[in-house]
């Protein structure tokens, strides 16, 4: 088939075409970059004659590595398969897999997951007689965390005096000995978690110079999307296996990178072409999302970064409607508000619920959104929320099965020993633990000889648990994935206890396991899946990100924090909350880095819509359990005003009491210029005990006029101009200096008509 670059622009045909050194293309929002590294991978493939084994694609989700492996596939045929293309994680643990053994792992290594590395530092707190108030496995494992994200090993830490001195000044001078203690047990266990498989990718390449070339000669082309949010270990690795060859393209946005509490560093991209002098840097601009409107407010609101790389980002599509404010007194109202506003929306313009998504910063904002759509009918999907896998009975029967593949897997044993009952309490578990660190051995092998160990009918318990697991574990290389799953799940008597508890959790929970059992099911029987092995149905479940959800295929609106809704796009989009100290975040007024990290996450949450954004800001909120005054955003400040409009919601659907509340909506704006950008204040007006201030028309206004506004006091009219569709006026008032008003938004009162002559 023929590569379709005639379905490009010119400058994405540059970026699909331009195959050779490095290359960086700074895709905007809306920009096609998904197409271009399709079309740049298959033209590589097709007229360039690489062999597709020599190719990594790095993505950072599992739905974007699906989708590009699609599109290359309609390209180029059966031959997309066999290019190295998936997540960091997937495509370096099937490095480790092949390499393990350099290392001191084996190739069936267990990944942790979150829940796994906590019960393992909650062990390791108590056995070192810690605090777990102070030393708590949150805590503690973002800490270690955050050290393996930076390239620093357990032995590394420990002996460092700055990190020993932070810990101490943080009043938890343990965490590198209990960080030490972890290593040792995830080796022992034969499991890394996730910041593993990139800290030992790394540690495999540069400590085995012999790994190290034969990746380097094996990729010979590497292309990585969404670059911004790479951390400095992912950075690293690419850097290195890009060593020889130095093919490597990156795709990115500076202006998208949101994700520095996971540790991305958004220099990787600004200072890229410092490691690359020789760098080709690429631009697509050109925006087939959204409509003009809301593309050039959201260049307006980027352009308050420093740190950024600069673009002019712009889009053919219509001009489209202006971003309306949502105005409410209370959260509650907010979320009656925005329900109304979609329930109106949607049958006014006969548009399915699917096509509108609300967006906060925090997942704590979502119930009163919640309670409002359920009010009014309207049906809705949580995006990011719990996901199925993290159900206590499907984790429970995956974990029976990741022991049988891997005996050493502690966290695994400890969960499923006991579970259904069979009399092995915690203290027996622990005398296991403790013999087997006495006796320097395993604790799988400590259970395959408790009789040595325990007495009585407990060491019997044992002794019949590890022969069934032994028996299944002969069938690996026999049977495929689901003919072990079913059959452990009888054995091990899972099914049973959960199907003898009637009540409606029961049944719920087992309704779980046997979809986990079809979902196995279907991933035995996939035609293309060439490995139905246990161990690789395994590797699939713990690379799965927990925020892409399955889509149901009903009609839902969406909700999501607006990090989830990353490479998302709606046609209609609701972004709430937007006052100070909750977006921008309190937590990220510390200092310019953080506050422009929410003005880019700011940006994002805007470029996701299609059509129309609203953006909706109460007076007051609950927070904390205290009902506490709200400040206006700054970022609705930071918005150009020819771009706003105060939105007129009837909120008859909800509560026929309030169908006079737009009278609430009366507002002004002010605008005064500071550091290039202009800074928009709105200003409520409710009713008072004092005369009602009544406006005059302003349609005729002209300089020289005198007027009088309910805050600012009398001034004089300077200039009125006209900037697109709206008039705005710049006004010398006597108390409060010059302001330039929006005659739209602003309530003047003329108090005479003399014109300067």
């Amino acid at each position: 088939m023929i590569v379709p670059l005639d379905m490009l622009n010119e400058q994405q045909r540059q970026a699909a075409v331009n195959t050779e050194g490095p290359c960086m293309i700074i895709a905007g929002a809306g920009a096609g970059k998904t197409k271009v590294l399709t079309t740049r991978i298959a033209y590589l493939i097709q007229e360039k004659k690489v062999d597709p084994f020599k190719i990594l694609a790095l993505t950072f989700t599992n739905k974007a590595a699906n989708e590009m492996k699609k599109r290359i596939e309609q390209v180029i045929g059966p031959a997309a398969k066999n290019v190295w293309l998936g997540t960091f994680h997937s495509c370096f643990a099937k490095l480790l897999r092949i390499e393990a053994d350099k290392i001191g792992y084996p190739s069936s290594f267990s990944i942790y997951d979150t829940t796994d590395s906590k019960s393992l530092l909650k062990s390791i707190i108590k056995e070192m007689n810690l605090d777990d108030k102070t030393y708590t496995p949150n805590t503690v494992l973002s800490r270690i965390s955050s050290a393996k994200n930076r390239l620093i090993t357990a032995q590394e830490y420990i002996n460092n005096p700055i990190y020993q001195q932070d810990d101490e000044e943080a009043m938890k001078p343990k965490v590198g000995e209990i960080y030490v203690q972890y290593a040792k047990r995830c080796l022992q266990a034969g499991a890394m978690d996730f910041d593993d498989i990139l800290l030992n990718t790394y540690l495999l390449l540069n400590q085995h110079l012999d790994i190290l070339y034969k990746y380097q000669e094996r990729f010979q082309y590497i292309l990585i999307d969404e670059f911004q949010d790479t951390n400095l270990a992912q950075y690293a690795i690419v850097k290195d296996l890009a060593g020889i060859h130095k093919n490597i393209c990156v795709v990115g946005d500076d202006a998208q990178s949101i994700y520095a509490f996971r540790g991305a560093n958004i220099r990787n991209i600004l200072n890229f072409e410092k490691d690359y002098p020789n760098l080709t840097i690429i631009k697509l601009e050109q925006n087939y999302r959204s409509t003009q409107n809301i593309v050039e407010a959201a260049n307006g609101i980027i352009r308050n970064n420093q740190l950024q790389l600069k673009k002019n980002v712009w889009t053919a599509n219509e001009k489209g409607e202006v971003i309306g404010l949502i105005r409410a007194t209370t959260d509650a109202e907010e979320g009656r508000l925005v329900a109304a506003s979609i329930f109106e929306i949607k049958m006014q313009n006969q548009l399915r619920n699917e096509d509108f998504a609300i967006l906060y910063r925090t997942n704590s904002q979502s119930r009163a959104i919640e309670e409002a759509l359920r009010k009014i009918n309207l049906p809705y999907r949580m995006l990011g929320g719990t996901s199925f896998y993290q159900r206590k009975e499907v984790k429970d029967l995956l974990a029976y099965l990741r022991f049988i593949v891997n005996h050493n897997d502690e966290e695994a044993l400890k969960r499923i020993i006991n579970e259904p009952k069979r009399g092995i309490g915690p203290s027996n578990i622990e005398k296991m633990v403790v013999a087997a660190s006495d006796h320097g051995i395993p604790l799988w092998e400590v259970m395959c000889n408790a009789k040595n160990f325990l007495s009585g009918r407990v060491a019997e318990a044992v002794e019949e648990f590890a022969h069934m697991i032994q028996a299944m574990a002969l069938d690996l290389t026999k049977k495929d994935a689901y003919e072990i799953a079913s059959e452990i799940a009888k054995r091990s008597g899972l099914l049973k206890s959960l199907y003898e508890d009637k009540t409606v959790e029961g049944l719920a929970r087992y309704e779980n396991v046997q979809e986990l059992l079809s979902g196995i099911k279907a991933f035995t029987a996939n035609p293309e899946q060439v490995d139905t092995s246990l161990a690789t149905f395994l590797q699939d479940v713990a690379l799965a990100t927990n925020n892409e959800n399955e889509e149901d295929g009903e009609d839902k609106i969406s909700l999501m924090t607006i990090h989830a809704a990353k490479g998302l796009e709606f046609k209609y989009v609701y972004i709430v909350g937007i006052e100070e100290d909750l977006f921008p975040s309190s937590m990220m007024l510390g200092s310019r880095e953080d506050l422009e990290e929410e003005r880019r996450l700011f940006y994002v949450a805007l470029t996701r819509a299609q059509k129309k954004v609203f953006l909706s800001y109460t007076i007051s909120r609950y927070r904390f359990g205290k009902l506490k005054q709200c400040e206006v955003s700054r970022f609705i400040g930071e918005i150009d005003p020819v771009y706003l409009h105060m939105a007129h919601v009837t909120n008859s659907y909800t509560e026929k009491s309030n169908t006079n509340y737009t009278k609430q909506f009366i507002s002004s704006m002010r605008i005064t210029p500071q550091q290039k950008s202009v800074k928009v204040k709105f200003q409520a007006y409710a009713q008072s005990s004092k005369p009602a201030f009544q406006p005059s028309d302003t349609s005729q206004l002209k300089s020289g006029m005198q007027v009088e506004h309910p805050t600012f006091g009398i001034g004089m009219v300077i200039s009125v101009e006209l900037t697109g569709t709206h008039k705005k006026a710049r006004i010398a008032f006597s108390e409060s200096g010059e302001k330039t008003l929006l005659l739209s938004f602003a309530k003047l009162k003329i108090l005479n008509n003399s014109v300067e002559g």
